[in-house]
């Protein structure tokens, strides 16, 4: 007789990271993905939420992300693994930082996703990628490489490994998918790094899960999921959209 096949688990709770993370077992999650402020210096409005991006410089900002990058390595299985998403504003930063906790060792990529939406500038080249940086916490770590369609005549029709650089295409305004977070990432993005990174049956933590793109796509692809946010309108959001099949207004 067939086994039932598990639950998948889903934990979403408001605050600040730095603090429930100390509520978590220490070598308990298998992959952390975290799409933290950008250090941009502004305020992000859309029409389900918003947050502050200003920090007292890149100085300041690193001073926010050390203690809770520490607290994440603490938590994670021998086994596990951490991406960082980040952008030119600090991703030099946060990559000495992440060599500084892990271990310079213990890199593993440096993933760009490139996209095409997004403005031009008269005065440098367009920015049209954000930097993901992988991280392992030991020897060992798990890996599903995922296939993308392959683009030569050769081989049409079939797939290939994906390389370092993702072209996954942003959110349109006017995609069904969109959810009025400011900072929404594709869904297929994120099915893809958790996939990859994360075991079958293993546990996803999101500490800053804003629109809850992340727990969706562990959702979807039978991980539990563990979801922080300092923000009241990113749990609401983030719990609506594990509720449904599909985001909405």
């Amino acid at each position: 007789m067939m086994a039932a096949a598990k639950r998948v688990q889903f934990d979403v709770r408001m605050g600040d990271c730095i603090d429930l993370i100390t509520t978590l077992a220490p070598a308990s999650i298998d992959f952390i993905y975290l799409d933290p402020p950008f250090n941009t210096g502004r305020t992000h409005k859309a029409a389900r939420g918003a947050f502050r991006d200003v920090f007292a410089g890149v100085d300041g900002y690193i001073a926010f992300l050390k203690p809770r990058i520490e607290c994440m390595q603490r938590v994670l299985k021998p086994e596990g693994s951490i991406l960082v998403h980040c952008d030119w504003h600090a991703s030099h930063r946060v990559r000495v930082l992440l060599d500084e906790v892990f271990g310079s060792e213990r890199f593993l990529n440096h993933l760009i996703w490139q996209y095409g939406l997004g403005g031009s500038s008269p005065r440098v080249f367009a920015r049209k990628h954000d930097d993901l940086l992988w991280y392992a916490k030991g020897t060992k770590w798990h890996f599903t490489p995922p296939r993308v369609p392959a683009t030569s005549r050769r081989m049409l029709g079939q797939t290939k490994k994906a390389t370092d650089v993702l072209d996954i295409p942003s959110i349109n305004n006017m995609s069904k998918e969109r959810c009025g977070w400011p900072t929404q990432k594709p869904l297929a993005l994120l099915e893809m790094l958790v996939e990859a990174c994360c075991p079958l049956g293993g546990t996803v933590l999101d500490p800053f899960c804003g629109s809850g793109t992340t727990l969706v796509a562990a959702q979807s692809l039978g991980r539990d999921a563990i979801g922080f946010d300092i923000s009241k309108d990113a749990v609401a959001l983030t719990k609506s959209r594990l509720q449904s099949t599909h985001c909405t207004e």
